[in-house]
C-alpha cells in the first residue's frame, strides 16, 4: 500500500523512523525570494510538520522568473512574501502548520526562531542576516542551512554548532560593501536558484532525518555555465570570533542599528522602536494629502518627496531611491514622527 511519501520512505536513510522525524519537525525558513520558495515548497511536500516563515518583503513582478511559488496576482496584490508563500504551501499541503512573519529579523526574533525550529534554513540575500543567523545559531547550539546564489553559480554550507565549522570559520568577515556581485548587478539564472535551493532541502531532509552523517561537510559549490561542482571543508577554527570566542557580534550590532540597506532595492529599511504597532488607516488618513498610497491589509505604499515608500503595520518603512540612512531617517521622522 502507498501512501504520499512512500517515495521517500524507500530511501534506506530515511525509511519509516525518519519519515516520522521529519513529520515532527518545525523548520525555520529566513528569506522568501529565490531560495527560500524551492527550499520551503520541497520541505513542506517532503512532510515536515512545520515551516515558520519569516520575509520583511512583498512581492514584485520581477521576482516571477525565479520565486516559483508567486503569481501574477499576488503582484497585483502585493502580498508580503510571507503571507503569499503561506497560501501557496497550503494549496499544496493543507495539514501544513505553517505560522508567517511579514517581518525584519532582528536578534530577538531570530533566537527566538532557533529556540522554537529544529533547523533554520537561509533564503536571505545579504551578509549581515546571515551573520546574524550564524551567531543566534552557534548561541543557541541548533543548525542552519547557509545558501547563496548568484548569475549562473552558488553555494551551500552547513552549519552544526559544535560538529563542524560555523559561517564565520569560512568567511571571517562580510565583504566590503560593493564588491561582492550581486542578482542585481551580475543578474542570476532561474535554475542555479533552484539547484542551490534543492541542496539546502536535501541536506536539511539529512539531518532531519537524523542521518546528519550524510551532509556535504563543507561549502559545496555549483556552476551551471561551466558544470563545475566543488567541495571545500569547512574545519572549526579555535581562533574564530563566533564559535570559538563566543563573541555574537551581529546579534549585539543588529540590536542597536535602525537602519539597513535592502540589496536590490536601492533604499533603507528602517525600524520603528520595539513593540510598535501602526494603524495604517489613521496612516493612510494622514499621509493623503502627501500623495497617492495603495493600502491593502498588510502594508500601505506612498511616496515622499521622490522617494517611493513602504509602511508595514510594526512601523517598518522600505525608503528607496536613497542610500543615505540618514536621509532616511529624516523622511521617516518628517512624515511618521517616530
Amino acid at each position: 500500500m502507498t501512501d504520499r511519501f512512500s517515495r521517500q520512505r524507500l530511501l534506506p536513510w530515511i525509511g519509516d523512523a525518519g519519515q516520522a522525524r521529519i513529520a515532527g519537525a518545525r523548520v525555520g525558513i529566513v528569506g522568501l525570494g529565490a531560495l527560500g520558495c524551492v527550499s520551503s515548497a520541497f520541505l513542506a511536500r517532503a512532510g515536515v510538520g512545520a515551516l515558520v516563515l519569516v520575509d520583511r518583503d512583498f512581492v514584485e513582478v520581477s521576482n516571477l522568473t525565479r520565486q516559483l511559488l508567486y503569481t501574477e496576482e499576488d503582484c497585483e496584490r502585493r502580498l508580503p512574501k510571507a503571507v503569499a508563500a503561506q497560501n501557496h504551501l497550503l494549496e499544496a499541503r493543507r495539514d501544513l502548520e505553517v505560522e508567517a512573519h511579514s517581518a525584519d529579523l532582528d536578534p530577538e526574533l531570530a533566537m527566538d526562531l532557533f529556540a522554537r525550529c529544529d533547523l533554520v534554513v537561509d533564503g536571505t540575500d545579504n551578509f549581515e542576516t546571515r551573520y546574524l543567523l550564524n551567531d543566534a545559531a552557534v548561541k543557541s547550539g541548533k543548525p542552519w542551512v547557509y545558501g547563496g546564489a548568484v548569475s549562473s553559480y552558488g553555494s551551500v554550507l552547513v552549519v552544526e554548532p559544535g560538529k563542524r565549522g560555523c559561517l564565520r570559520c569560512c568567511f571571517p568577515a562580510p565583504p566590503p560593501a560593493g564588491s561582492s556581485p550581486t542578482c542585481d548587478t551580475a543578474g542570476v539564472i532561474g535554475p542555479a536558484v533552484g539547484a542551490v535551493g534543492s541542496f539546502q532541502a536535501g541536506e536539511a531532509l539529512k539531518l532531519l532525518a537524523g542521518r546528519g552523517d550524510l551532509v556535504a561537510g563543507g561549502l559545496l559549490t555549483v556552476d551551471l555555465q561551466t558544470w563545475s561542482f566543488s567541495r571545500v571543508e569547512v574545519p572549526r577554527d579555535p581562533a574564530c570570533p563566533c564559535c570559538g570566542a563566543g563573541r555574537f557580534d551581529f546579534l549585539e550590532e543588529r540590536g542597536v542599528s535602525r537602519t539597513h540597506r535592502v540589496c536590490g532595492r536601492d533604499g533603507i529599511l528602517v525600524l520603528a522602536p520595539k513593540g510598535t504597532r501602526l494603524d495604517l488607516a489613521a496612516v493612510k488618513a494622514r499621509l493623503a494629502t502627501a500623495g497617492p498610497i495603495f493600502e491593502n491589509p498588510y502594508l500601505i505604499q506612498t511616496e515622499w518627496e521622490g522617494h517611493p515608500v513602504t509602511i508595514y503595520p510594526d512601523g517598518r518603512a522600505l525608503i528607496q531611491k536613497t542610500g543615505d540612512p540618514a536621509r532616511a531617517r529624516a523622511l521617516y521622522a518628517r512624515y511618521l514622527g517616530l
